[in-house]
């Protein structure tokens, strides 16, 4: 069942847009991209939406193919929601879009998800600056642990271990943000962020996310 106000175009794109062009609908899918989440953890994640519009989107995306529900085993015996295999290929459609979006003179700094911010590295990572890296960076922001495992060009980042990482980031994901896109110095963020491990490669590792170059803004200046 698509959404009420469809576009009636033959338009991929526009049917696109039919299926997840709902206010939120793109970051619940996002916060599924790493795996199965609870109701409460994709709340959690989305502080500025209510419990119902979540469930609305979550039944609107189910009835579209792209969301599935299942119950986890014993002993967790709980209801969690993941994406089809069809809704995991939209990552490449979120990478697209953040590195578009990313030049926009408008855009403005706010706060983002630990897993907004894994996938922002697995769209805005550097092959080029990587080089010959190979490292295992690890992020433990509250309850949730992720790796980052860098080997001759490529970045693999997710949910996992981070028992044997060479750095570890550990405390607020925004502060993280701070230094790897605003150039804020880890010394600087110490108070919400620690990092332990080896701070040169951590240092090295922050330098390869490039944010694209910025469009001009053509809004009219107040003078003219």
């Amino acid at each position: 069942m698509l959404r009420k106000r469809a576009y009636s175009d033959g338009c991929a794109a526009a049917h696109a847009l039919d299926l997840i062009g709902d206010r939120w609908a793109m970051p619940v899918m996002r916060e599924m991209l790493l795996g199965p989440r609870r109701f409460s953890d994709i709340r959690a994640a989305l502080p500025g939406l209510s419990a119902n519009v979540l469930t609305q989107r979550l039944e609107e995306l189910e009835a579209v193919s792209i969301v599935q529900r299942r119950k986890l085993p014993p002993p967790a015996s709980v209801q969690v929601y993941e994406l089809t295999q069809w809704g995991l290929e939209s990552e490449e459609l979120f990478k697209v879009l953040g590195r578009w979006a990313a030049r926009s003179p408008y855009k403005e700094p706010g706060p983002m998800s630990p897993v907004s911010l894994i996938m922002s590295m697995r769209t805005m990572f550097s092959p080029e600056r990587a080089g010959a890296m190979k490292a295992a960076i690890g992020f433990r922001f509250g309850p949730e642990t992720f790796r980052a495992d860098i080997n001759k060009g490529e970045i693999s980042a997710g949910r996992g271990d981070v028992a044997d990482v060479a750095v570890l980031f550990d405390g607020d994901q925004n502060a993280l943000i701070e230094s790897l896109y605003g150039g804020v110095p880890l010394d600087a963020l110490a108070d919400r962020l620690q990092v332990t491990g080896d701070r040169a490669l951590a240092d090295k590792f922050l330098t390869l996310f490039p944010l694209p170059s910025v469009v001009p803004d053509l809004r009219p200046s107040i003078s003219d």
